[in-house]
């Protein structure tokens, strides 16, 4: 590990100060804690310093998604080029690179992704390079169609047994992803070096899954999220059980607090408390499911429905441009979160002549259908980004609604500054509810603690 004694202190605290940076939780305690686990573990073995400081400083499995890419920038594998005796010829490499999978050999896909960055993944004419990216490299080098060829030698080398075919190819496309996850490390550490690790940490590395925008985030991000919900509905519902306990205590009944007074000189030394009588609340969602949108629906959708025993009535609706109830859809497919989507798109009647979103023709269709839904006692939280597709608003509708809810709220997955811009009419809904910018689950998880009812 080719990182000076003096450095490494230097070296630890821009690496936690990066990984704070993109939202971890990493307290002074574990920072010490990491400083001791460097000096006893040393520089020498690598991937034991890594293990070592992900014991410190990570609290979830989900962290490492951050940790280990801005690991690789703070303490790398080596400094500088590679040394080559002679620029990396394509088929040469391929060839190369489809035996070591084959043999599933870790150090030489580690050298052979830092040849693949050093002879095609250089881009701009300055010497050495204005840039490096794993992007080009991989698109020159196109690893994925070596997988045919590779399982090939796998089962010439184990005698055609050892496998079974799917568990097979399941294998060998981890370790065309690892190659590729090993050329991205490379290419962000050529091109830190050159700008400097602190930006290229800031900016080149993804975020955690809660500081993904609900609007951008893929497939496998998604998933990571639904997976997220059971514990930070446990951690929800703690938080507003505690807030229920505070709120059964009262508010101070300043005329009885006085007359009290009277007794000791006007001075309130006994506070009279105005008890409240525990009824527990009822909550209505209304979600767009239509789009992008539709993810970060779903994700609330489960993490209320997780949370459902706080409350006495929970009622889920979803639209598109018709609306329709799927309580009953969520309960049931509460153990596979994974097609709540497909359920709702196939057993739901949420559209009517055509599929674009309407919201318009949703609300006053909820407004006038489930009318029953929602009473004094009901908190309606409306999810979606108002984007209308032109059409009528229909504020006629929300006004309704809110003058029936104990309260009305919207969760808006767009950024504030794109309220109301194009066919959004955020900003018009905007004056009769109170809306919120709920891009990712680090804001729904501040919204939900505070706005929940109790």
């Amino acid at each position: 590990m080719t990182v000076p004694a003096d450095d490494v202190a230097a070296r630890l605290t821009g690496f936690v100060a990066a990984l704070r940076a993109h939202g971890l939780r990493v307290g002074t305690g574990e920072t010490v804690d990491a400083a001791q686990a460097v000096a006893a573990l040393g520089l020498a073995d690598r991937d034991l310093l890594r293990a070592g400081l992900a014991a410190t400083l990570l609290h979830t499995e989900g962290q490492r998604r951050v940790f280990d890419p801005v690991f690789d920038l703070y303490f790398p594998s080596r400094i500088g080029a590679p040394t080559v005796e002679a620029p990396a010829d394509r088929e040469d490499l391929r060839e190369r690179l489809a035996l070591a999978l084959a043999a599933d050999d870790a150090a030489l896909l580690g050298r052979l992704a830092a040849e693949a960055v050093d002879g095609f993944g250089g881009y701009g004419s300055s010497p050495g390079s204005d840039g490096w990216s794993s992007y080009q490299a991989l698109d020159r080098i196109r690893p994925q169609t070596l997988f045919a060829r590779v399982r090939d030698d796998v089962r010439a080398r184990s005698g055609g047994s050892g496998f079974a075919d799917r568990l097979l190819d399941d294998e060998i496309r981890r370790r065309i992803e690892t190659f590729r996850g090993q050329v991205a490390t490379e290419a962000r550490r050529r091109v830190a070096e050159r700008r400097g690790r602190d930006e290229i940490a800031r900016r080149a590395v993804a975020p955690s899954a809660d500081r993904v925008d609900f609007l951008f985030a893929g497939r496998d991000r998604l998933a990571e999220l639904r997976r997220s919900v059971q514990p930070l509905a446990r951690k929800l519902a703690t938080r507003l059980a505690a807030r229920r306990r505070r709120a059964a205590r009262g508010t101070i009944d300043l005329r009885r607090t006085l007359r009290g007074s009277l007794s000791t000189g006007g001075v309130p030394m006994r506070p009279v408390l105005r008890r409240r009588r525990p009824v527990r609340p009822e909550l209505v969602l209304l979600c767009d499911v239509s789009g992008s949108v539709s993810g970060f629906s779903d994700f609330t959708m489960l993490l209320v429905q997780a949370l459902h025993e706080q409350f006495s009535k929970v009622r889920v609706f979803a639209f598109v441009n018709r609306v329709d109830e799927v309580t009953g859809l969520l309960v049931r497919g509460a153990a596979d979160p994974e097609g709540l989507s497909a359920r709702i798109r196939a057993e739901a009647t949420l559209t009517g002549w055509h599929g674009s979103s309407d919201y318009g023709v949703a609300l006053g269709e909820f407004a006038e259908r489930y009318e029953a839904a929602v009473g004094p006692r009901t908190t309606v939280f409306v999810l979606g980004d108002g984007r209308t597709n032109m059409s009528d608003p229909n504020l006629a509708a929300v006004r309704r609604i809110g003058e029936r809810a104990r309260r009305l709220y919207w969760l808006n997955p767009e950024p504030r500054a794109q309220w109301g811009t194009g066919d959004s009419a955020a900003a018009a809904y905007a004056e009769l509810v109170e809306m919120h910018e709920c891009r990712n689950v680090r804001q729904l998880e501040a919204l939900v603690g505070r706005l929940l009812p109790v």
